[in-house]
């Protein structure tokens, strides 16, 4: 897997609409944010930090510049992830696990689909 860059949770919001719209440029992006607060230079900033990060590409287009991820939100969720489970749970799945169902709340399906999981994912 590439290593993902670090990402801020601002970012991510952003990197969610550029996966759902992707090409897209920064005009479009700040439409689909405008249920937000955030001023158009902000999102701006966040798509040159995202550059400088290697989570996005451009091009220019006129004077447009068309943005596109440099990977799949597939392969930044694993990461992030992987991150997580690493700093938080120093990277042992049981304790998350437990952690979870201890903490929250599964309905009956939420545990049926879980137990369907780690079948699935058993080392025989």
């Amino acid at each position: 897997m590439k290593s993902s860059p670090r990402i801020s949770e601002t970012e991510w919001e952003i990197m969610k609409v550029i996966w759902a719209i992707a090409p897209c440029s920064a005009s479009e992006v700040i439409e689909q944010l405008k249920d937000r607060a955030w001023h158009p230079k902000t999102i701006k900033t966040y798509l040159t930090r995202l550059m400088n990060k290697k989570a996005l590409d451009f091009h220019k287009q006129g004077r447009v510049y068309v943005y596109s991820p440099l990977m799949s939100e597939k392969e930044c969720v694993d990461a992030a992830s992987d991150s997580f489970l690493q700093r938080v749970f120093g990277g042992s799945l049981r304790p998350m696990l437990a952690h979870f169902v201890e903490h929250k709340r599964l309905s009956a399906g939420e545990i049926q689909e879980l137990r369907r999981l780690l079948e699935e994912g058993q080392d025989d």
